[in-house]
């Protein structure tokens, strides 16, 4: 039974990457880094050999209250502020980036069928190494074709998901110090860059990160 609701959880990210590339509104889009932040929480639990431990209810419940809540909750109140709705024009419009999701997908797929696990270390779920992979780089697609800068923080929200499933790919049990840290450095930089949106907008009356590239002295 955990075994199905781990790969469950998997196939619901993967669908999250690829609703994400051809996502439109902000403000859905920050529900569906929500949604995929709140599945993730749950899967520590599951793929534990040991049972329940603190530890792994204080990973589960950092990354679900963060990534599920908190990051939605301040980025949709830094969206609030800037009045932005849409992404009015990315470099790779919805339906080529649904298209390009979908191959990536196959990618990873192909990359995770020929990646060797280490001696010793058990496969967590058959999908575990292809969702990885295509949440990596669906991440690191969204930064780089999204002028929004909104956009770009939920492609780094992405990318770090991505790294969350590798690591519980290689790894039944990561040290909390380890893994709380890593919370840590999302929490700051996630942070950082909603305050640094908020006073784009202030200042500017747009989050057009190409705009920005074009100011002179």
């Amino acid at each position: 039974m955990p075994a199905s609701i781990t790969e469950f959880i998997l196939i619901v990210v993967m669908l999250t990457n690829l609703a994400l590339l051809g996502m439109g509104r902000l403000r859905s889009s920050i529900r569906l880094v929500a949604i995929q932040g709140m599945v993730l929480g749950a899967l520590p639990l599951l793929v534990s050999t040991h049972g329940l431990t603190w530890p792994l209810l204080v990973i589960a419940a950092g990354s679900f209250g963060l990534k599920g809540l908190a990051f939605p909750w301040w980025l949709t109140r830094t969206l609030r502020a800037t009045n932005a709705q849409r992404e009015a024009s990315p470099v790779v419009g919805p339906s080529a980036s649904t298209a390009l999701g979908a191959l990536l997908i196959v990618f990873s797929f192909w990359i995770g069928a020929r990646f060797q696990l280490p001696p010793g270390v058990p496969l967590v779920s058959r999908l575990a190494m292809p969702v990885a992979v295509a949440t990596l780089l669906s991440g690191l697609f969204v930064i780089v074709t999204r002028r929004q800068a909104l956009m770009q923080v939920l492609g780094y929200l992405v990318l770090e998901n991505g790294i969350f499933v590798f690591g519980l790919a290689l790894a039944h049990e990561e040290p909390l110090l380890v893994e709380m840290g890593i919370l840590l450095d999302v929490f700051v930089a996630v942070f950082v860059m909603g305050i640094a949106v908020f006073h784009i907008a202030r200042e500017f009356d747009h989050i057009d990160v190409q705009k920005l590239s074009e100011l002179r002295d």
